[in-house]
């Protein structure tokens, strides 16, 4: 396995002048100027007496400055730690002292909002998308951060080459990563990753979805979740692939418009957009040509149009749409079965650095969230039929949760499995079937167990539900949905809805995990970066 520090090495040689990292209709920068930067980051850590292991908070839009600002932290083995510019202030100020963070960069709106008193550690405060120092706490750090140019051309009185780079491959075992997980359970863990799990992580990418240099790609996930992080920015861009950034969440239309300029080999997404696509294109399209099923053959012309006009609506040259982070609606993922859309669903968790289960859409066996990526064990007498803790080991996995001695005792069995939380199964062919988290598992007054998931998967085909959670209440099972109701419906149907909804779901379901009760919602589920809805919310 190749350390994907020497690779970014060595793609730098190779195109030293082809863009790396771009803002879509915006800033543009060459793997020369990201080699430029990493090494006037490293003059600065030298004469602000800064050294390696120091940890590094980002917390800011995505952008390509911010994507720089990380390789400047990573390639001189400072520990990034990523945090969601959508953290509320005081969260910010939270984790980037509990992280022991002694330089933030973010920017100009996020960092008036924070009080650097409350972050004893920090030495400076840099603005991410300009590199103006916001403030310091020593005069000798923010000279060294001035005069870094000064620096360099003393230091390369002839500029950069790219033969002299050298970038740090024996250091597998430490710390890279503190990634502050957004909480389904409210309560944030700063997950720890090698440049070893980074590495792997990597390395399986390349032999399931490789790219080729000069090929591009449009990067609209939370760098600060280590799905967009990992498998949108860092396995791509070591390999030569141009990066385009989006910011903030784009439009419909922005993305789409972005899609047909850039061109993208491949679309990292989460099922959400994807259903959205289905439910706005797909789903009419199917609709006005029901008629033509009763021509022999003609379904498969009919799919074949609509994948190339799917396609096509993302540049013409996707070769793969990988989904992750939540299951895909049943109706949606038939759909894209059989139409053939290049696709795949993982599963994965921040822990994983992201990845625990992966499948080809050829092999890939609807409901199922793949195959392991290594190694997977079922915590069940018999894990092809009764569910159990899904617990992985490999490469790839958190050595554990920084500053946190609690969460490390639960997180690994006695034989070092890690412990994911989830419920599953595994059938004889190694498919992954997700049927929960432990935390939200009911056991009804009978002692059987009822998995809130599997019912909202049910509801997610009854009519106007758009989303939905199942909670306990007081030993009832009450189905929580946020509608979709077209504007046009009368009183009567309206105030029928939940009762329609109930009805429809409850002769898809046995006996044990009917629906007592469904309560209308009037916004949507507040969500996880990776589009998780925060249960806890709603218990």
């Amino acid at each position: 396995m190749k350390h994907y520090l020497k690779k970014l090495e060595e793609t730098m040689r190779r195109q030293w002048n082809q863009k790396a990292l771009c803002d879509f209709q915006g800033e543009e920068f060459t793997y020369a100027d990201v080699a430029k930067e990493i090494e006037l980051f490293r003059l600065f850590m030298s004469e602000a007496g800064i050294t390696k292991r120091n940890k590094m908070a980002l917390c800011a839009r995505n952008c390509a400055r911010w994507a720089m600002t990380f390789w400047q932290v990573n390639v001189n083995e400072c520990v990034a730690v990523p945090l969601l510019a959508d953290f509320h202030p005081s969260g910010i100020t939270a984790l980037t002292h509990h992280s022991d963070s002694v330089v933030l960069f973010t920017d100009e709106d996020i960092w008036e909002k924070l009080n650097p008193e409350q972050m004893p550690l920090l030495k400076a405060a840099i603005n991410v998308k300009d590199g103006r120092l916001l403030w310091s706490r020593e005069e000798k750090v923010a000279r060294a951060w001035e005069n870094r140019e000064q620096a360099f051309a003393h230091f390369h009185p002839g500029g950069l080459s790219a033969e002299h780079l050298s970038y740090p491959s024996e250091n597998w075992d430490k710390l890279a990563i503190i990634n502050y997980t957004s909480g389904t359970t409210g309560n944030p863990k700063g997950v720890m990753l090698t440049y070893g799990a980074l590495s792997d992580t990597d390395e399986f990418s390349n032999t399931h979805f490789p790219n080729e240099p000069g090929e591009t790609i449009v990067s609209m996930l939370p760098m600060a979740h280590m799905y967009g992080l990992a498998i949108e920015f860092i396995h791509p861009n070591i390999d030569g692939v141009t990066i385009y950034f989006l910011g903030k969440t784009p439009s419909p239309s922005t993305l789409l418009k972005a899609m047909q300029e850039v061109k993208p080999y491949m679309v990292v997404t989460v099922p959400l957009v994807m259903e959205k696509v289905y439910a706005n294109s797909i789903k009419p399209s199917l609709e006005k040509l029901k008629w033509i099923n009763h021509i022999p053959h003609a379904k498969k012309v009919v799919y074949k149009v609509v994948r190339k006009k799917l396609i096509a609506a993302f540049g013409g040259q996707v070769r793969c749409f990988i989904m992750g982070g939540a299951p895909l609606k049943p109706e949606v993922e038939e759909c894209f079965q059989k139409i053939h859309l290049p696709y795949t669903v993982g599963y994965g968790m921040t822990e994983a650095c992201p990845l625990l289960g992966w499948e080809w859409w050829p092999d890939f066996v609807p409901g199922s969230c793949g195959k392991a990526v290594h190694e997977i064990r079922i915590d069940s007498e018999d894990p092809l039929n009764v569910a159990g803790e899904i617990q992985a080991r490999g490469e790839n996995m958190t050595i554990g949760y920084y500053k946190n001695p609690e969460a490390n005792a639960a997180a690994f069995t006695d034989d070092g499995w890690f412990r994911t939380g989830d419920l599953g199964t595994v059938d004889a062919e190694g498919n992954i079937f997700i049927r929960g988290r432990i935390k939200s598992m009911i056991l009804n007054s009978s002692g059987q167990n009822i998995y809130p998931e599997e019912i909202e998967a049910v509801l997610s085909g009854c009519p106007y539900v758009n989303e939905s959670v199942v909670v306990d209440r007081k030993g009832k099972i009450v189905a929580l949905v946020y509608p979709e109701i077209p504007d046009d419906l009368d009183k009567k149907t309206r105030e029928g809805i939940p009762e329609l909804i109930r009805v429809t779901a409850n002769k898809s379901l046995p006996s044990y995990s009917k629906i007592t009760k469904v309560k209308l919602v009037e916004q949507p589920f507040e969500k996880t970066p990776k589009m998780s809805i925060k249960r806890y919310l709603y218990k």
